[in-house]
């Protein structure tokens, strides 16, 4: 079909759009009754395209705006707004101009999407995109400005939809999950190695760049490996705080949640982005709290790295009648062994009785409660026993612990990582593994924006984009097996 006979039914469905913009479909209903698409939509395979990855979403309870408000240019919806941003996303299209160009050079998908089109007949195709769409600077202004909950509502979604759509192959959907986190540069001449900047790595000296930015750590050691040579000789001794242990940059993390599905994929659950100053254990309970609003239920089963080694995480997933896996970190000083009642046991084998108990602030993510363990010869009535393995500590009145009261510092230490159930369930990090390398892929890792907001924005919809891709392959593995 020719663009001359395409013109006149363009020209009347862009006129009803402008006339009647609020009543324009969404992207849900116009995948659902393809028949009533315009020609010059049915015609274009770029619209089509979108429309089945977009579709599927339930756009009608998007977190509108208000667009009742006389703004004086007729205001973009944020679910447009949202939709533009995953087809930018998956078209790999770095800078929102790029993004302008694109939807300008389809105008049957920016109709699609619900830009308001403005008709011009002196134009080739009887449109003038310049002038529907917004500029780029004003869609740079949306990301950063539109709330976070907008996007996090498409995660929602998708959710939904992977859940529904799995129900008959994987009815344990979400019961294992598995959480790690993501580090972002910023976009500042300070991660420039080749930038001359003075105190570089000098925290309280914001980068003019992004004022939302924060130093943090991507890669932290402290002992070296034996083929190393020592980074402080002996003959020309080098000061400890130039001595490298870490790899440092200004930006944010990304935190994200996600569930293996054997043979069908992997899926995000649930994600957060932070700045980089924010320590990996910061993510665990607000993510866990969406995970388990998204499920409808608490995860039995999580897998870890080290840095979540903590007595909560245990505690957590003991409750939901599973268990972490996590690996025991190198910074515990002694790993430590329990009698049937829970009580600690001394280096003698002797359980040591709770003294007394205090709330900890400090010490941890959260406030809880700590007891005091003391050597049993000594307490509660003294004996004259003297201690079996005559233990330094013995003459200054025994030994002594603290530890949290919490059942989860007792798992901690008695979960057994050698048993094969462990074992499985640690093998599910590969499913966050898997998804921070496809978010590499769509940018995550450099973003070409200079704001917390924008950044955590965008984040977002990668994930949105990842669940719809996975959506479309489990929809069409089961097409083809059937």
């Amino acid at each position: 079909m020719t663009s001359t006979s395409i013109l006149p039914r363009f020209r009347i469905w862009t006129q009803r759009f402008v006339h009647k913009r609020r009543q324009h479909p969404d992207l849900h209903s116009l995948s659902q009754h393809p028949d009533r698409l315009p020609r010059f939509v049915r015609d274009s395979p770029v619209a089509q395209r979108y429309l089945r990855l977009l579709g599927p979403l339930d756009w009608s309870h998007f977190p509108e705006r208000d667009l009742e408000t006389d703004w004086g240019t007729p205001a973009i919806p944020f679910a447009t707004f949202a939709a533009a941003c995953l087809v930018k996303l998956d078209q790999n299209r770095v800078y929102m101009s790029s993004l302008r160009n694109y939807l300008a050079d389809h105008p049957a998908l920016a109709w699609a999407l619900g830009f308001p089109i403005t008709v011009n007949p002196r134009c080739a195709n009887g449109t003038d995109m310049k002038a529907s769409l917004p500029t780029a600077r004003h869609l740079t202004r949306m990301l950063r400005t539109i709330p976070n909950i907008c996007f996090q509502y498409l995660l929602d979604e998708t959710v939904r939809l992977l859940i529904s759509e799995l129900r008959d192959v994987a009815p344990d959907f979400g019961h294992c999950i598995s959480l790690d986190t993501k580090h972002i540069i910023a976009w500042v001449k300070e991660n420039n190695p080749k930038a001359y900047v003075k105190d570089r790595y000098d925290k309280d000296q914001q980068p003019s760049g992004d004022p939302d930015c924060r130093l943090g750590c991507k890669r932290k050691r402290n002992q070296r490996s034996r083929n190393e040579s020592p980074q402080t000789p002996l003959t020309d001794p080098v000061s400890a705080s130039t001595v490298k242990v870490g790899e440092y940059y200004w930006g944010y993390g990304s935190g994200v949640v996600a569930t293996k599905v054997p043979g069908w994929g992997e899926f995000v659950l649930a994600e957060l982005t932070q700045p980089f100053n924010r320590g990996d254990t910061t993510y665990f309970f607000p993510l866990m709290a969406d995970v388990e609003r998204r499920l409808g239920f608490r995860p039995p089963f999580g897998a870890f790295d080290a840095a979540y080694d903590a007595f909560y995480v245990y505690e957590h997933f003991h409750q939901a009648d599973g268990f972490a896996a996590v690996p025991f970190s190198v910074k515990a000083k002694v790993k430590r062994t329990f009698d049937p009642d829970g009580l600690p046991l001394c280096k003698a084998g002797l359980p040591m009785p709770l003294k007394s108990t205090f709330t900890s602030r400090t010490t941890s993510l959260i406030e809880h409660e700590k007891g005091t363990y003391v050597c049993p010869l000594c307490f509660p009535v003294p004996t004259t026993d003297a201690c079996a393995i005559d233990d330094p500590h013995w003459p200054k009145g025994g030994c002594k612990t603290t530890l949290a009261t919490s059942i989860g510092a007792r798992i901690r230490h008695q979960l057994d990582r050698d048993s094969q159930a462990y074992k499985e369930i640690y093998k599910q990090r590969t499913a966050t593994e898997r998804i921070n390398a496809l978010a590499k892929e769509l940018g995550i890792e450099r973003p070409k924006l200079r704001n917390g907001a924008a950044i955590a924005n965008q984040n977002t919809l990668i994930y949105v984009l990842l669940n719809l891709r996975a959506l479309q392959r489990v929809r069409h593995h089961k097409a083809t097996q059937s």
